[in-house]
């Protein structure tokens, strides 16, 4: 059975208590700074890293510019909470580029229902060995036709909504980006919406656990709502039967045509079904009708192949 390597995040014994008044050590001029905002503020537009003190934080920053890593100072012991900027996200982001690194993000939530761990507005952003739980997304970006977003070794627990009478929320709900990579991670206990929907011209989607087993009020395990090229291959996937919408797997061009999806590769995934899963599920549906590359893939011996919508 395949699995995604699990991040260090998932194995800390738990977020330590905050060991110093001033958590937040911009590494290249040994300057230290009692909230985030104030470190972002002396970066200004230069390229640097933020360490993070072991603890639990009730904090946010907003980067309006520069290059910016933001690092725990231990994987999986630096804890961001509850605290949002600009009602969005702990770390709101439009500079140049952002790489976050060994982060726990826990318990957002805003009036719109979009509280998230990273709000992205522009600029490329990778995110590795880093864990977004229990809030209404894990990241949430919008549009930029340059950018490009790499995840890495992640994990996603909690997070997604449908309720309120609100557009939904998603694990990872991505706009119009470039290039969208995301490699190595794991999606588990959805509780609403889809695991990873995405409107980038470009997907790298690979071997990750999508792990459905524990959602409530699910829907798509992957959705591409304007079509994609690229690829979706090795992932280890389980249909829940606590589904909003059971009926599809992969989603493509749902939503609009926006870009071209012949050539889009999936092959080389695993599904399985959980006790009570709706086995009537359609693999890959597709409404637009592109020359996918559809290959190998283990499936439960009634789910259909491929439909066209």
């Amino acid at each position: 059975m395949k699995r995604a390597l699990i991040p260090l995040a998932l194995i800390a014994a738990g977020p330590a208590q905050a060991q110093t008044s001033k958590p937040y050590l911009v590494v290249e001029s040994g300057q230290r700074f009692d909230r985030l905002q104030a470190a972002l503020n002396a970066i200004g537009d230069r390229s640097a890293t933020i360490r993070i003190a072991e603890g639990t934080w009730r904090d946010c920053g907003v980067q309006t510019s520069g290059n910016v890593t933001y690092a725990a100072a231990t994987l999986g012991k630096s804890v961001l909470q509850s605290q949002l900027c600009e009602s969005k996200a702990a770390l709101v982001l439009r500079g140049r580029s952002a790489r976050v690194e060994g982060l726990i993000f826990s318990n957002y939530g805003t009036q719109d229902g979009n509280g998230a761990g990273i709000r992205l507005e522009q600029g490329n952003l990778l995110v590795s060995q880093s864990w977004f739980r229990n809030s209404e997304e894990g990241i949430l970006a919008g549009n930029d036709a340059k950018g490009q977003i790499i995840i890495d070794r992640s994990t996603f627990t909690h997070l997604g909504r449908c309720d309120r009478g609100l557009a939904c929320a998603h694990s990872v709900y991505i706009g119009f980006y470039d290039k969208v990579t995301i490699t190595n991670s794991r999606f588990e206990a959805g509780d609403g919406g889809h695991y990873i929907k995405t409107r980038s011209a470009k997907v790298d989607i690979r071997d990750n656990v999508i792990d459905d087993t524990a959602g409530r009020a699910s829907n798509y395990l992957i959705d591409l709502p304007a079509g994609a090229t690229g690829r979706i291959s090795g992932n280890w996937m389980v249909q829940g039967a606590h589904k909003e919408n059971g009926s599809t797997i992969i989603a493509v061009a749902a939503e609009s045509r926006d870009h071209v999806s012949d050539g889009l590769v999936i092959e080389g995934n695993s599904l399985r079904l959980a006790a009570g899963a709706n086995s009537n599920a359609v693999f890959v549906r597709d409404w637009q009708g592109g020359r996918l590359m559809l290959g190998a893939n283990q499936l439960p011996p009634a789910m259909v192949r491929y439909k066209r919508q």
